[in-house]
């Protein structure tokens, strides 16, 4: 085991960095997907109940913008993919048997059917009948969604690995139940709460397209229909991004509690804990966390963070030091500290040894097997020789969440004015409103981004949750090849998404085609 630790800390940190960079770019292009998935849905049942060609012009106009982004957003996934193996061997070994199932079935089932319907869904408008176009639709947008389902369930697995055991011959954890794994509440939480989120990205979109024209004095029939739908879409989805976001919260403090503390910068935990709003944590450097002190000019709810952790607003929330140090529950329990679950991970990698030489030597090795098996929850701590490396980065953690929680309040309040102004008002004098929703286009991808920012740096440094962690999972590489394909990668999604983005305003530009019996003028 300790050979993986041979690895430099350069091939770690630049490993890391490449992935992060491949994820961060791929999940520019993915939520658009799923959210325009439904507006371009929602448009095109507008046109199947009043077969107005009208609606179909803006049917296939948001389809033609879907198409662009859907195409970009499978080249990055692929290339995302490719990397568990070449640059994560060691974790791709461990536990490739688990994490491999919802991969493939993503790129099997849900990557066909959206390769299917896609084709129908632009090349069959006059092919098919109207009936089987909008299934079509409606499919394609179902098959990018089940790509996420599959997708996030191997995410959640990282975070909460479940429906596993490890065998100790083949040196691999093997899946003991995959309705466990595909249905673990954590994954179902996980896929709720990202999925509403994507739709709200798509709303934004939507509403700042749409208030392009407007400005422009372009289209605007396709405008305010469109603000329609984008508003209602976006607040639905808002909201329901709020509640599936509470609850993930909820499990993040049962199975993750040092991402919570890290979250709220919370170093000295307790019962009756408040909700912090805003406090000073420097953004640019870890915080001491081992003194006293919590950050200073504190504004909070009080028991808020009880209530969200434990939905009792006198509930136990651990903070940062509780974690390290070790607590006792007010029932009584003791949870043991993070040196004590260091000891019990080492022994059982020294078990694991002495069992696997017994074995080796045709001698009866259950003991040590039993052993083995006893401190297996532990396993990854093995590996940690500095308990301070356990901790997240706090202040990425928390400025993170913080700017994701508000600038979700920022959509959901502009979703309800752009409801009550397009139905109440003229909203086409409404400029302001219009300079606002293309002010809040890169302002959504900056929270869709933290909340994975949250997501991912706050269950550092594990790849598994307790089971694996960053330095014993890379390839063993020479840390130039990844800084050279680092550079490739930077290189080429920047352009790709140059080349998106492009194409976008090109077609926005252009506007939508117009059937032969809807003038232009007629908007």
């Amino acid at each position: 085991m300790n050979e993986l630790l041979t690895i430099s800390a350069s091939t770690i940190d630049w490993s890391r960095a490449q992935f992060a960079l491949t994820a961060i770019y791929h999940w520019l292009f993915v939520p658009l997907t799923l959210g325009l998935a439904v507006i371009m849905g929602i448009v095109e049942t507008c046109y199947y109940r009043t077969r107005k060609p009208f609606w179909k012009d803006a049917a296939r106009f948001w389809q033609r913008l879907f198409g662009v982004n859907f195409a970009m957003g499978v080249a990055t996934g692929i290339i995302l993919e490719f990397e568990f193996g070449t640059n994560w061997s060691n974790y791709s070994w461990f536990v490739g048997d688990i994490f491999g199932a919802p991969l493939a079935i993503e790129g099997i089932v849900a990557f066909f059917m959206e390769s299917t319907f896609v084709a129908v869904m632009f090349f069959g408008w006059k092919k098919v009948s109207p009936g089987f176009h909008l299934a079509s639709t409606w499919l394609t947008g179902l098959g990018a969604t089940i790509s996420a389902w599959w997708i996030l369930v191997a995410n959640a697995w990282m975070q909460y690995p479940v429906g596993c055991e490890f065998n100790a011959d083949t040196m691999r954890n093997e899946m003991t139940s995959f309705a466990d794994v595909a249905l673990s509440p954590f994954a179902v939480d996980k896929f709720c709460h990202t999925v509403t989120s994507s739709w709200l990205v798509g709303a934004v979109f939507c509403l700042g397209v749409s208030c392009w024209y407007l400005l422009k004095k372009r289209e605007q029939r396709l405008a305010k229909e469109s603000i329609k739908i984008g508003s209602i879409v976006g607040l639905v989805a808002a909201v329901l991004a709020f509640l599936t976001g509470d609850n993930s919260a909820y499990m993040v403090s049962k199975t993750q509690p040092m991402k919570l503390a890290a979250m709220e910068a919370l170093y000295n935990g307790g019962t009756d804990q408040s909700l912090t709003g805003v406090a000073w944590v420097n953004p640019f450097s870890q915080p001491d966390y081992t003194n006293d002190k919590e950050p200073p000019f504190r504004i909070a709810m009080p028991y808020g963070l009880s209530f969200l952790a434990t939905h009792d607003i006198h509930g136990f929330v651990p903070g940062v030091n509780d974690l390290l140090n070790g607590y006792t529950l007010p029932d009584g329990t003791k949870v043991p500290s993070y040196a004590e679950k260091v000891i019990k991970g080492k022994a059982a990698q020294t078990n694991l040894y002495a069992y696997r030489k017994a074995k080796a030597a045709g001698k009866n090795a259950d003991v040590q097997l039993e052993y083995v098996k006893k401190n297996m929850p532990y396993f990854g701590y093995g590996y940690v020789e500095n308990l301070h490396d356990l901790v997240p980065p706090i202040n990425i953690c928390f400025w993170a969440f913080r700017i994701m929680v508000g600038l979700g309040a920022l959509f959901m309040l502009y979703f309800l004015v752009m409801i009550f102004i397009s139905y109440k008002k003229d909203i086409s004098r409404m400029r302001w409103l219009h300079i606002a929703a293309l002010c809040l286009i890169p302002l959504v991808y900056v929270a869709s981004e933290a909340g994975w920012i949250v997501a991912e740096m706050g269950r550092q440094p594990w790849t598994i949750q307790d089971m694996l962690p960053t330095w014993a999972a890379v390839s063993d590489l020479q840390s130039g090849a990844v800084v050279t394909t680092f550079i490739i990668f930077l290189v080429l999604f920047t352009t790709m998404l140059a080349v998106e983005i492009s194409i976008l305003c090109k077609q926005i530009k252009k506007g939508p085609e117009h059937s032969e019996d809807v003038a232009p003028q007629a908007e």
